[in-house]
Order: structure tokens, then sequence, then C-alpha cells
């Protein structure tokens, strides 16, 4: 019993967590998707990272554990599309990050001896996984009787089990982690700063500039009185093309979108009915079966304390006597009603231990309530509650003498609850659950104030079969007179449809402007050409959709026909600055010598700046001007640079001279600072560096 439940109840986190630690440096923030076209993959492929195939059964295990531990980390029995969403590209990025890591280390000869993984277990500095797994409560240490016994156990053990199986899995784990410390080992020895780099970035730091300087901003000419040529763009998408690398594909369509809200009369019959629920609610003798019934969320009859409901309710509730029927009342598009149980007094929070008994395991509640009373008796003629909690519990907490720590309200489930809140210290019973008999011990309640017991029934807001039924009739209608993009923007003209856009929309994308569940959409685009309008109306949310494909872009750098509405602003920028530029020269050429002459020419008073350091390339007043200030730390005393063209105009600068500061007399502490900084980057670019030679592919979109 004891190695199932230290498995059964670890696995998942120890698998995951440990992994995920071995992974953590190789993880970003931003999304990894690349990839060709998901439809070019095999069928039952859902990616391939640098030629290593990733299998859907295998992944779909991964996002199924991974989404277990998510809700428990949430606390939700459900994820919405986002929250899937979010899992799934979180799985995506630890099996790129996983594979990438078996490769660099397979390449660079890195390996765990048998020794090795044998001392993580039971040496003198053992895991802290295993620490927490197998560590005394009380202090904090490794308990070393019960790891012996834990691994004795384990070798009679068929290698088949699932037992076997799920401490190999743990052992593989520990090995990931400890390969993945020697690899950034290996990354951060490499970092290193020379005494010239420290003295630099030291000097760059605080070796301040004074200089003047002439400015003609872009705004003084008319967007109108500016003509962009062909040759333009090309110059500008030439000098630029770096800018243009797209890493990954994406999509943009238009889409409009048929609503089917509730109308009027919808609304009307929804309170007619909640009416009638709220009477019945007032004489009903079953509140649970009431709530089954006619609730549409269910939520379980429960105390609460003031502020844990739906504010719409909660006043009247608290002021309302036993009995009372409150609502109904309109609330985020539910109809509410409570009816008040009962009143009383009672603590604010709970500390608790327990023990679990397992039905399934038991041969049936009865038997595992029969055992749960013996357990009982035992520990009441005073045999220590922590010893029969390691013995017999079945759940996490047996390794911590049964403690559940200290909780609120709402933090278990309501039969649970109402035993630890509604008994006193000390008290010991038993409760059966749907996880479950326990064997429950109060050890401290904390707080004391009003609860009510409150059953809460609820209708949503929901459109009739009429309103629906109209919608999609004027969606069908709709996609039956067009068949291509003209006709698709002439028809939502004629019918005054606001076409929203989705831009820039990648394959696994689970959002976008307007809708909150668009996959089949997302997927449609994926399949469809430029110009493409979808060939079916797409049910989403509460919406009749109908798409149209406007914009592909691979995988790569994207071509200049792609960006050329994009970076219109920028060229004609760039053209107001040749067009600045030839005023400057006109000053030149009238023989302005100095930035003051220039000024005189161009009727601008120069202005001053000072204590401007190169790290921070900033002008007072106007903008960050990289390219400025760079000139500026270039150029020597008394010498007037050529015009710049900058981020909100057309400069030019005179440096007046440096105050260069106090010689670095610590250049050991500079480099150790300098040092640091990089290595924190230095894990995060290593897997940067791997990814953009790692040949990925995508096909997540086809299965989710």
């Amino acid at each position: 019993m004891g190695i199932m439940s230290f498995l059964r109840n670890r696995a998942g986190i120890i698998i995951v967590g440990a992994i995920g630690l071995a992974i953590v440096a190789f993880l970003v923030s931003d999304a990894v998707t690349m990839g060709k076209p998901f439809w070019s993959g095999d069928a039952n492929v859902v990616g391939t990272i640098s030629g290593e195939p990733i299998n859907i059964v295998d992944f779909s295990a991964k996002v199924e554990q991974n989404t277990a531990n998510f809700k428990q980390q949430m606390g939700q029995s459900a994820l919405n599309a986002q929250m899937t969403a979010y899992v799934v590209e979180n799985t995506w990025t630890q099996s790129i990050s996983e594979i990438l890591l078996n490769k660099e280390v397979q390449r660079l000869g890195l390996a765990v001896s048998k020794t090795e993984l044998n001392d993580m277990i039971t040496g003198k500095n053992p895991h802290p996984q295993v620490v927490q797994s197998f560590g005394n409560p009380q202090t904090g240490q490794i308990d070393r009787t019960q790891l012996s016994s834990f691994l004795s156990n384990i070798q009679t053990q068929d290698a088949a089990s699932a037992v076997s199986q799920q401490w190999t899995a743990f052992l593989v784990s520990l090995k990931q982690e400890r390969l993945s410390q020697k690899y950034y080992n290996l990354v951060k020895s490499s970092v290193y700063v020379t005494s010239l780099e420290a003295r630099e970035d030291y000097v760059q730091r605080n070796k301040l500039a004074n200089f003047n300087y002439i400015y003609l901003d872009y705004s003084t000419i008319a967007d109108n009185k500016v003509v962009i040529t062909d040759a333009d763009y090309e110059e500008y998408y030439k000098q630029n093309i770096a800018r243009f690398k797209n890493e990954q594909e994406n999509r943009t369509f238009e889409y409009v979108a048929f609503d089917a809200n509730p109308s009027k009369s919808d609304s009307a019959e929804v309170k007619a009915n909640a009416d009638r629920i709220a009477a019945e609610l007032r004489g009903t003798k079953n509140d649970s079966l009431f709530i089954g019934i006619n609730s549409d969320t269910k939520a379980p009859i429960a105390y609460v304390k003031k502020g844990q409901i739906d504010p719409a309710l909660d006043t009247a509730v608290f002021s309302a006597s036993v009995g009372t029927v409150i609502g109904p009342v309109l609330s985020n598009g539910f109809y509410k009603m409570a009816k008040v149980i009962d009143v009383r007094t009672g603590p604010d929070s709970v500390k608790a231990s327990h023990i679990l008994i397992n039905p399934a395991t038991e041969g049936g509640t009865d038997k595992a309530r029969a055992k749960a009373d013996s357990i009982l008796n035992v520990i009441r003629k005073g045999t220590s509650f922590a010893v029969m909690a390691a013995q017999f519990g079945t759940d996490a907490s047996k390794d911590k003498a049964g403690d559940l720590g200290t909780f609120g309200r709402g933090a278990m489930i309501p039969a649970f609850e109402e035993a630890v809140f509604n008994g006193k210290t000390g008290d010991m019973r038993t409760v059966t659950t749907q996880f479950g008999v326990h064997v429950i011990r109060i050890d401290k309640q904390i707080g004391s104030s009003k609860v009510v017991k409150v059953a809460i029934v609820d209708k949503a807001l929901g459109s009739s079969n009429k309103t629906q039924q109209e919608a999609y009739t004027k969606a069908t209608t709709f996609l039956s007179r067009v068949n291509s993009a003209k006709e698709f923007d002439a028809e939502a003209k004629k019918e005054g449809l606001a076409k929203l856009v989705a831009e820039n929309v990648v394959a696994a994308q689970a959002s976008i402007p307007g809708l909150e569940s668009p996959r089949e959409l997302v997927r449609w685009a994926y399949k469809a050409d430029e110009g493409d309008v979808s060939d079916q109306v797409f049910t989403i949310d509460n919406k009749f959709v109908i798409g149209k494909l406007i914009d592909i872009r691979e995988k790569g750098t994207l071509p200049l026909e792609k960006v050329k509405t994009a970076i219109e602003p920028a060229v004609r920028k760039h053209v107001k600055a040749e067009m600045l530029k030839e005023k400057f020269s006109g000053a030149f050429d009238a023989g302005a010598k100095t930035i003051a002459q220039v000024g005189l020419k161009l009727g601008k008073v120069p202005m001053p700046v000072q204590n401007i350091v190169f790290a921070n390339p900033i002008i007072p007043g106007l903008s960050q001007e990289n390219k400025v200030i760079g000139t500026v730390f270039g150029l020597q005393p008394g010498k007037m640079s050529k015009p710049i063209e900058g981020e909100s105009g057309v400069y030019v600068v005179s440096l007046n001279g440096f105050s260069n500061p106090p010689a670095l007399t610590n250049v050991f502490k500079q480099k150790e600072q300098i040092q640091q900084t990089l290595i924190q980057r230095s894990q995060g670019e290593a897997f940067n560096a791997l990814r953009e030679k790692a040949d990925i592919k995508d096909n997540r979109a086809s299965f989710f």
C-alpha cells in the first residue's frame, strides 16, 4: 500500500516537476510554434524536432498530466479554451526543450553514472524530491528507515507493473535534471568577461558628454508633401531586411459574425421560468435534489462567509432569516436565487488532519467505513494519529502525519468542511465523500464570524431555438450569396455588417479578437488559399461566423509586397529625413562651418545638452536617440557631425567635450557584476541558439 500510495500521489507531480526543473532554464516566455503548415505532417505525429517525431499519443498523455497539475494549481475542475491552449503550448515547449537538451548532452558525451544516480537517492545529500517524499515532518530530515523499506519493496515488484514503471520514470526524471545541470554548468563556465570589457562597460556608464544640437522635426513636413517611390520602399527593405524575418507562419483573415444573443422575449421567458423556480424553492423539502434538477451550475449547499457568494445575493442573504428565498436577480448572464437554510456563528479557518481510506482498494464503501471506524477506535485508545496515518493513509498527507494544514471555508468539499467547521477542537470522526472515507481530527479552529448555509439555484439567460435559427438563417443566406472575396466585401457592405480582422494568427492560436473559441475557424484558415471564403458557417460561442482569408505569411524572410503597407510610415519618415538632410546640406554649402552658423542659416538656436552617458541614449525632452548619442561619443571635442537620421527628426551635433570618470579601482568586482548578468541570460540564449538551428515542424493544429 505504501509503495502504491507514494507513486500514485506523486508520480505526476514528481515526473512533471523534475523534468520541469531539468529544463526550466530552457523554457522561455515566448510561444514556440514554428514549422510548415500542419496538414503536411504525418497523421499520428504532432510535430518533429530536428528529425525526431513526437507521437500524438505520447504528447496527449503529457498534456493530460499537465492539465491535471494545472487544474490542481488553479483550484479548478475544468479549463476554458485559453487555459487549455496555455497547457498545450507549455507542453509543446517542454517537449522541444527536452529533445534539444537530450541531443546536446549526447553530442557532448555527458552522462549520469549508476553510482551518481544512486547517490542522489541514498547518498549523504539526497535529491530534494527524495527528501520531500521520505522526510520526517517533525525534523525535516530524510527518514532513512522509510526510504530503505520502500527500496526493498520496489525490488519485489514485477518490472512491468505500474509501480515499477512509475519508479523508473521518477529515476529518469532525476537523471534528466542532473544532465541539464551539467550542460548548463558548461554553458555558464563558458561565460567570461575580460578586464578590457569591464573597463569599457564602466566608461559607458559613467563617462559624460556635453554637446549642442540642432534638430529638424519630421512633423515640419506634411505627409501629403511626401512622394514615396518604389525605389524608396526597396531601399528601406534592403537596409532593414533582418526585421522582416517571420519566425513562424501566420495568417490574417476577415470575418463577419451573426449574433444569436437572447432577444427580449427570450429574457422574459427565462425570467418567468426563474420566478416559477423561486416559488418552488421556497416550499421544497429536499434542497439538494431541487438544485440537481433545476440549477444550471449545481453549486453544492455549504456554509459561506460574507463576501463568498455573488454580490447580487450576498448582502440580502446575510440579512435574511432562515427559510427566506432571495431573487431571482440577474447577474453575469444568469438569473440567480438563494435559499437561507441555516444561520450560525462558526470559525473562519480550521487546522485539521485526516486518514483517507480508498474504497476501491478495500472492496467497497462499506468495508472502507468499517476500516475507518476500526482505525478511529485504535486512535481513541491511545495510538498515535501520525502512526496510523503513515500506515493506512492513501494520499500525500500520510507522509505528513495526515496534516492538511490550515484552510478556510470553501477549500474543501462540503461534507468534509461541515465536519471540521461544525465540530470543536479535538473532535475525531469519520466522514464519507466522493474521495473515500476520512478519519478526521480537528486540530485547531481559528476566528469566529457569522456564516450562512445557503442553497443557490441559477438559470442561464440563453437564446431560444427561434433566436438561434433566425441568426443561422441570416448567416447561411449571406454565405449563399458570396463565392469570392469581392462578393464577400460587397455583400457585407450591402448588409451593413462589420468586417472584423484577425491579424497574424498562428496555427495553434486559441483566441482572436471578438471570438473566444475560434479553433475551427483557424483550422479552416490554415487549409485555405489567399482570397478564399469559408465554405461553411462556423458556430462559435453565441455567434455564426463566416471567414475570408486575406493574407498568408510563410515562415522565413517576408517579401517586400507582404510588408509594404506595414513599413509605409517608416519609409515616409526616411524620405522626410532625406528632405531635411538637404536643408542641412544647403547650410553647409552656404559656408556654415560651426553649429552656431548652421543655426543661423536654418533659423534655429543650437540646444545645449549636458551629462549624457552612452548607456542611456536619451535626449531630454525629445526621445531615445541611439544613432545621435552613438555619433556624439564617436566625435572629437570641437567637431561637428554630418546630418543624423534620428527617431523624431534629423540632427546635427557638435561635441563640446567629455567628463571622464575616476579610474576604475576594482576591476574584479566590475567583471563579476557583468558576468553574473551574462550568466543569467546565458541559459535562455543557449536555448534560443539551439532552437534557431533546429528544424521544428509543428502539426499541433490538426489535433488541438
